[in-house]
C-alpha cells in the first residue's frame, strides 16, 4: 500500500526547519525513519535536507510505502461492519465476542483475522493498527489506522485525550444522578486478566457517567442504562468503575457472576469523536446499540422510568 500526503507551506507555518515542520504535522520518529529510509520525503520535488527551512508556498510531499500486512496474523473470514473507510482510517463497528487481537486462546477468532482477510481481498494490505481498544464482549466503535502516518498522528491524539469515547451500558441497580468515578485500576494480583481498585499501586483513571433511563425488572431488582465517557483508557474501566460504586454491568460475569440476566457484559462503544489525521476535518460516528442492548430495554419498556 502506497499513500502519498502532499502539503502546502503556509505562512504561519514558514520560518521553521523541515524536520520542526514534519514533527508539528504529527511525524513521529517511526515515520522519519521509514521517510528516510525510503527515500520518500520531498520539497518542491526534489530530496531535501531535514534541517533546512520551510518557506510559504513550498510543497511537501511524504510518500509512505507498506506493501505487506502485519506478519503472524492469520487471514480469516469474519463478520464486522464497517462505518467509515478512506486512505487512512477503517472505522468498526465491532460484534459481542470477538477479541481484538490475537492471543493463545484465540490465535484465528480476532478482529485482526478479520481485518487481514478483508485487506486480501481488496489487495490492499497494510499492517493491524487499532487505535482504541474494545473487551471481546464489548460492541461498538473501533478505529483502525491504515498507514503508519495516521497511526502515529492518532495514537498521539489518544494519548492527549483528544478523542472524545462515548459509551452506552447497562448497570445494576438506580442510578438518578450523574457523577464521576476518579479511582485508580490495578491488576488483580493472582489473574493476569481481572483489575482492581487499587489505591497504592493503580494507574488514575477517569469514568463520568449520566443516567438515561431506569428499568425496574420485576423479581430482579432495576438496571439503569447509562451514558459514559471516557478521560482515560484502563483495561476494564468502565467494568471495574461501575462494580466499585455499586452497580456492576448487567451480565458481567468477570465482576458480578451471580447477575445472568445478560450473556456478555451489556457495554457499547456509542460515538467517537476525533479529528481527522490528515484532512483535520472534526469526525463523528456513532454505532447503533446492538440487539441484545436493544431486547433488553424493550424487554423492561412497560416499566421503564424515564429520567
Amino acid at each position: 500500500m502506497i499513500r502519498t500526503l502532499t502539503y502546502t507551506v503556509t505562512e504561519e507555518e514558514a520560518g521553521v526547519s523541515l524536520l520542526e515542520w514534519l514533527r508539528d504535522k504529527g511525524c513521529s520518529r517511526q515515520v522519519l525513519a521509514h521517510l528516510k529510509n525510503t527515500k520518500g520525503l520531498f520539497k518542491n520535488g526534489e530530496r531535501p535536507f531535514a534541517k533546512e527551512p520551510v518557506r510559504s508556498g513550498d510543497q511537501i510531499k511524504l510518500r509512505l510505502t507498506e506493501e505487506a500486512g502485519s506478519e503472524g496474523i492469520v487471514p480469516v473470514c469474519l463478520p464486522f461492519s464497517v462505518v467509515y473507510e478512506d486512505e487512512d482510517l477503517l472505522v468498526i463497528d465491532k460484534p459481542a465476542g470477538l477479541p481484538v487481537h490475537p492471543s493463545i486462546n484465540h490465535y484465528e477468532n480476532t478482529l485482526a483475522n478479520g481485518v487481514m482477510w478483508r485487506c486480501q481481498q481488496t489487495g490492499e494490505p497494510f499492517p493491524f493498527r487499532c487505535i482504541n481498544r474494545l473487551d471481546a464482549g464489548t460492541t461498538g466503535l473501533l478505529i483502525i489506522a491504515k498507514n503508519m502516518f495516521s497511526a502515529a498522528v492518532l495514537y498521539s491524539a489518544m494519548k492527549k485525550r483528544k478523542i472524545k469515547r462515548t459509551y452506552l451500558a447497562v448497570a445494576s441497580g438506580e442510578i438518578r444522578k450523574p457523577g464521576t468515578v476518579d479511582l485508580p485500576i490495578g491488576r488483580v494480583s493472582d489473574s493476569v486478566i481481572e483489575r482492581c481498585i487499587d489505591q497504592e499501586h493503580g494507574e488514575r483513571a477517569v469514568t463520568h457517567y449520566e443516567p438515561v433511563a431506569v428499568c425496574k425488572v420485576p423479581g430482579n431488582g432495576s438496571y439503569t442504562m447509562l451514558r459514559l465517557q471516557l478521560e482515560t483508557g484502563r483495561t476494564h474501566q468502565i467494568r471495574v468503575h461501575m462494580k466499585a460504586i455499586g452497580h456492576p454491568l448487567a451480565g458481567d460475569y468477570l465482576y458480578a457472576p451471580e447477575d445472568c440476566s445478560a450473556d456478555r457484559p451489556l457495554l457499547h462503544s456509542r460515538s467517537l469523536a476525533f479529528t481527522h489525521p490528515v484532512t483535520q476535518e472534526p469526525m463523528k460516528l456513532t454505532a447503533e446499540l446492538p440487539e441484545d442492548m436493544k431486547n433488553y430495554a424493550e424487554w423492561k419498556r412497560r416499566e421503564e422510568d424515564e429520567i
